[in-house]
């Protein structure tokens, strides 16, 4: 089993999002020792897709400048972390009720049309099939599902999107609420994660 660990907290050490994750790792890594393990961390950096990435990455041309050819392995070093792994772990901080900046652009680097997406007759039609993803959803004051929780949902259509539909939340949500209850819930499922 490959895993594709990814966080995208902007807290560091405080960060609960990252305290989830570590610990679906390790609950992976308990059922499945020789699973490895590939780290992503968001926040040192992801950038938008703009112009010049759109030109380099999705026109792909014949003789890329350097500055292109950076944009192209950039991009595509994130698009083979998760064509490689089994099981993603992504760490989901909620802010301002949605998912990072960050994690957004990682998205956008990864959504690819003709690579993690193709559109058919039917509709969109997700490439990246047989995946599992398992998410560490952790908000202060945002009830994961509730209408004005508007990270869960775009998180779960986009691996949708891109064809990931064994999707887990395993949310430590309310914690300015109730911390010590929150904490509890998201322990129990990761409790009864298998590898």
């Amino acid at each position: 089993m490959n895993i594709l660990h990814i966080d995208s907290a902007i807290t560091g050490d405080a960060s609960v999002s990252r305290k989830l994750t570590a610990d679906i790792v390790a609950k992976l890594k308990a059922g499945a020792p020789t699973a490895t393990v590939a780290y992503r961390d968001l926040n040192e950096g992801v950038a938008a897709i703009d112009n010049a990435w759109f030109h380099a990455v999705r026109v792909v041309p014949e003789n890329p400048s350097p500055d292109q050819q950076q944009l192209i392995d950039r991009a595509d070093a994130y698009l083979q972390e998760v064509q490689d792994a089994d099981v993603l772990v992504i760490g989901l901080p909620v802010y301002n009720f949605n998912l990072p900046a960050q994690l957004k652009n990682w998205l956008d680097q990864i959504a690819r049309a003709g690579v993690t997406f193709r559109y058919t007759e039917a509709g969109p039609e997700g490439l990246l099939k047989g995946k599992r993803a398992i998410v560490g959803y952790a908000s202060a004051g945002t009830p994961i599902g509730s209408e004005i929780d508007h990270a869960s949902g775009y998180l779960r259509h986009m691996l949708a999107f891109l064809g990931i539909t064994d999707v887990t939340f395993v949310a430590a949500d309310r914690l300015a609420m109730d911390r010590d209850a929150g904490l509890a819930r998201a322990q129990d499922v990761i409790d009864q994660i298998a590898a």
